[in-house]
């Protein structure tokens, strides 16, 4: 029994361990590419994509193409992606400051896949939790999944209490895959390789950071998705 359980785990950090690996070797700049994809893809997806009005109302978006996720009976999620905020005149967005997403789960599970992933921040409170060092969904950061269609009347209860709505998406039908319990941190490497010098989230996302040019599609995709915040 013992030789069993350290040959599953094995077979599952084997899994997990090529997965993650090759999504590391991903440049930044097409990373930045398929966040601006991936934004534009399922905000258009007709009746079941992200509404335009709570885009419009969202404080903070962090955007995961890609993200991983594989396992033998253990499984892990390993995504990298990025997140902008409202600037403070709610003219346009900020730069954007990378993020890591990791996350593990016990069950019956085989194989490897990927899915992309939208948290709309929505109110003070998750914008706090985005600013940290790190912060755990259903843990400090209340979540709920986001209602998808076009009709404003989709706002619902989970929309006036949840810090976040999270949207996700696999090989082009949105999923229902749970981040309840997923860690997001700040990803200082490729900030690093951003910016040109170490610096932090919160500098990123309330300061004023020019957007490199590398970002500057994604930042189009932005501008053309969503509304300007008057204030």
């Amino acid at each position: 029994m013992r030789k069993t359980l350290v040959s599953i785990l094995a077979i599952a950090g084997t899994m997990s361990a090529v997965a993650f690996a090759a999504d590391r070797e991903i440049k930044v700049d097409d990373r930045l590419d398929a966040s601006a994809d991936t934004l534009a893809d399922m905000m258009r997806a007709s009746d079941h994509g992200i509404p335009h009005d709570l885009l419009d109302k969202a404080k903070c978006v962090v955007v995961v193409p890609g993200m991983k996720k594989a396992g033998f009976i253990f499984g892990a999620k390993y995504g990298r992606g990025f997140a902008v905020c409202r600037r403070h005149d709610g003219e346009g967005w900020s730069a954007p400051a990378a993020m890591r997403v990791e996350g593990g789960s016990v069950g019956f599970q085989i194989g490897a896949s990927e899915t992309d992933i939208v948290l709309l921040v929505m109110n003070d409170g998750g914008m706090k939790h985005l600013l940290s060092d790190k912060f755990t969904l259903g843990g400090e950061a209340t979540a709920a999944a986001g209602p998808v269609g076009r009709d404003a009347a989709a706002q619902t209860d989970a929309e006036m209490n949840a810090e976040m709505l999270s949207y996700s998406r696999a090989r082009g039908l949105f999923a229902g895959i749970s981040l309840e319990g997923a860690t997001l941190r700040p990803d200082g490497e490729t900030n690093r390789e951003l910016y040109g010098h170490d610096t932090t989230n919160r500098e990123i996302l309330t300061g004023d950071f020019k957007t490199p040019a590398v970002a500057e599609r994604f930042e189009r995709s932005l501008h053309r998705e969503s509304a300007e915040r008057t204030q």
